[in-house]
């Protein structure tokens, strides 16, 4: 079915057609919400309610194409994630200000690895370092609009970002790779 039907038929809240998109995104959703909130059951239930939401808003989606119902999914669990964040008000590693220069903007470093291992890594740094690394190298987010998503400073992203990519390095190296090669 393309996805222009299934949008359709998601409208008319056609339940066999709500479990074929939920079979079918549930488990890039899930490994999403729990690249941000790290605990399984914390995880499940905001992709549970991050899929509600989808069913109740899915007339507001409007098709933009073969490749409409991901993206649009993927964000709903981002927000969802950072509403969980925010309300629980993670510990942030509050650091003094760091220089602009930001080390490894060049992710192409990590293509050694597989996924599988880099995403076992990313779940491993504490919450503060997940979540920005997450919203800057993954999601694509600017430091300015993770400062507003997360209501930190931009200098407190940064700061995330370039501790992160640290721990990642160091993580990184214990593994074998070697950044001279």
């Amino acid at each position: 079915m393309q996805e222009l039907q299934l949008i359709q038929e998601l409208q008319k809240q056609n339940p066999f057609v709500q479990k074929r998109v939920y079979d079918r995104y549930v488990k890039r959703m899930f490994r999403l919400c729990v690249r941000y909130v790290k605990i399984e059951a914390d995880a499940q239930e905001l992709l549970m309610n991050g899929f509600l939401k989808f069913f109740n808003a899915v007339a507001k989606i409007e098709y933009r194409g073969e490749n409409t119902i991901e993206p649009y999914l993927k964000k709903l669990m981002v927000n969802e994630c950072l509403m969980f964040i925010r309300q629980r008000k993670n510990n942030w590693v509050l650091m003094e200000e760091i220089a602009d220069e930001e080390p490894i903007s060049d992710f192409s470093a990590y293509d050694k690895f597989e996924e599988e291992d880099i995403y076992q890594l990313v779940l491993k740094l504490p919450d503060g370092y997940r979540t920005v690394f997450n919203l800057y190298a993954i999601e694509g987010f600017s430091h300015k609009e993770i400062a507003e998503q997360l209501r930190i400073s931009e200098n407190t992203s940064k700061t995330q970002l370039y501790k992160a990519r640290l721990v990642l390095q160091a993580e990184l190296t214990k593994l074998g790779y070697n950044y001279g090669t």
